[in-house]
């Protein structure tokens, strides 16, 4: 499906507005879809994946064969270095806000707190490949920075 954005963005001056920390996790929390970059084969990798924030970490759920499972499988303490990126902005005022946390990634494989992982997540794809999605994985945030994207003078976006 397209959609029509031919519509010009609102004239009038813009605002960039860093966010702390806690503000930008709590705008992460409030949406389910994100982007996961990872290394694979010594480049970048984004997927989208679906989330929640459990605990100030950010869980995902994963399939046994993909490259972040094994991935992460493979990870020593403190895990494998991934980026996390999720917003929510208009596509036509180009106002809203964006996320990013950088941190590391594990994977969960205590049975107690993967089943509460598969109980927070439902994954937004059915099954990949007939391969079930019953992995989990944990990323702790270790850098949270978010920007808020508003018209001068005027209120924050829905959702902030």
């Amino acid at each position: 499906m397209v959609h029509d954005d031919s519509r010009p963005a609102p004239e009038g001056p813009r605002r960039r507005i860093e966010l702390d920390g806690a503000e930008a996790l709590r705008l992460l929390g409030s949406v389910s879809l994100g982007r996961i970059v990872f290394t694979r084969h010594a480049l970048p990798t984004v997927r989208p994946v679906n989330h929640v924030l459990d605990g100030g970490d950010i869980v995902i759920r994963t399939h046994e064969g993909a490259a972040l499972t094994s991935r992460t499988e493979r990870a020593g303490d403190p895990g494998v270095v991934v980026a996390y990126e999720a917003d929510a902005i208009d596509p036509h005022t180009h106002l809203g806000w964006s996320v990013v946390v950088t941190g590391y990634a594990r994977l969960v494989t205590d049975p107690e707190d993967l089943a509460r992982c598969r109980r927070l997540v439902r994954p937004w794809v059915d099954q990949a490949m007939d391969q079930a999605m019953d992995q989990a994985v944990r990323i702790r945030p270790d850098l949270v920075t978010g920007i808020l994207l508003t018209a001068d003078g005027h209120d924050a976006p829905a959702g902030v």
